[in-house]
């Protein structure tokens, strides 16, 4: 079942392994992070992928921004002491 956990970002068990993907199509959240980091444009990725929009690109900026508040929130970012 295909579920949205963001306005643009989806999961599915069966797609590109339960990761997050770009609504229901396979390309994940981690890939459009990993090319923006890169050094790529999104006019770039929008090239490259026919069906994205821009506001796909931001949807995965957003949710990766949320990811790293809620793991600074909990604190999730800091080695366990040894």
């Amino acid at each position: 079942m295909l579920r949205y956990i963001h306005d643009r970002i989806t999961v599915h068990p069966d797609l590109c392994g339960g990761r997050p993907t770009i609504r229901g199509h396979r390309l994940t959240v981690q890939q459009v992070l990993e090319s923006l980091t890169a050094g790529d444009t999104p006019a770039e990725i929008l090239e490259d992928f026919d069906f994205l929009e821009p506001e796909d690109i931001t949807a995965c900026q957003q949710f990766a921004l949320k990811i790293a508040l809620e793991a600074l929130r909990q604190r999730t970012y800091l080695p366990a002491a040894a």
